[in-house]
C-alpha cells in the first residue's frame, strides 16, 4: 500500500512539475492570430488576471507576431460586455486597429473559448496561432489546442496575478485536477 501510495504521489508531483514547466515556456513565434483566452470583466474593465493577458496579447501583436488579434470570452452572470468586447474595447484605446481584432461572445469556458476561436480561424482562413493564458494555465490550453486541431504556441503571461503561495497552489491543484478530468474524458 505504501508503494502504491508514493507512485499516486510521484505521478501526481510529475503533472504539477509538467504544468509549471510548461507555463514557464514562451515559445511565440510568427502565426496568423493572437488567441488571448478570457477572464473575469467587471462591467467594462478587464479583472486584474485579464488585463494582463490582454497587455500580453497586445506586446506580441505589436511586436509583429501576428496581424489578427482574436479575444475569447462571452457574458458573465448578468454583465452587461462580454469578457471579448472589454478586451476589444481595452486594445482599441491602446491604438490597436479595430480590423484587426476577432472576437467571440458565447464561450463561458477554456474549451469553449478554443472551439470558439477554431471556428473563426475557419471562417477566415487562419490556420495558426499564438494562446495567450496564465503560465498555470498553459498546460491545459494546449492540450485542448491539440485536442481541436488547433496549431499553436503557447505564450504565457511573464506577469501574472497568482502571485501569492496561496493563490498559485489553488491554481496549480485546480489545473491538475483538469489533467486528469480530460484524461478520463478521453478515454470515456
Amino acid at each position: 500500500m505504501a508503494r502504491l501510495m508514493l507512485l499516486v504521489l510521484a505521478w501526481l508531483a510529475g503533472v504539477a512539475g509538467w504544468i509549471v514547466w510548461v507555463g514557464h515556456r514562451d515559445d511565440a513565434r510568427p502565426a496568423d492570430a493572437i488567441i488571448v483566452l478570457g477572464a473575469a470583466a467587471y462591467d467594462a474593465r478587464p479583472s486584474p488576471v485579464f488585463e494582463e493577458r490582454i497587455r500580453h496579447g497586445l506586446n506580441l501583436y505589436r511586436a509583429g507576431y501576428a496581424p489578427v488579434l482574436l479575444f475569447t470570452g462571452g457574458y458573465g452572470t448578468g454583465a452587461r460586455f462580454a469578457e471579448s468586447q472589454v478586451a476589444r474595447r481595452y486594445a482599441v484605446r491602446q491604438g490597436i486597429p479595430e480590423e484587426a481584432i476577432l472576437i467571440e461572445t458565447s464561450s463561458r469556458t477554456t474549451l469553449q473559448n478554443l472551439l470558439q476561436a477554431r471556428e473563426l480561424m475557419r471562417q477566415r482562413d487562419l490556420h495558426s496561432a499564438i494562446i495567450v493564458s496564465d503560465p498555470l494555465h498553459m498546460s491545459r490550453a494546449l492540450r485542448l489546442c491539440r485536442h481541436l486541431g488547433i496549431e499553436a504556441a503557447g505564450s504565457p503571461t511573464p506577469s501574472t496575478r497568482f502571485r501569492s503561495f496561496q493563490t498559485q497552489w489553488r491554481f496549480l491543484l485546480q489545473e491538475v485536477y483538469f489533467f486528469h478530468r480530460d484524461l478520463v474524458a478521453r478515454v470515456a
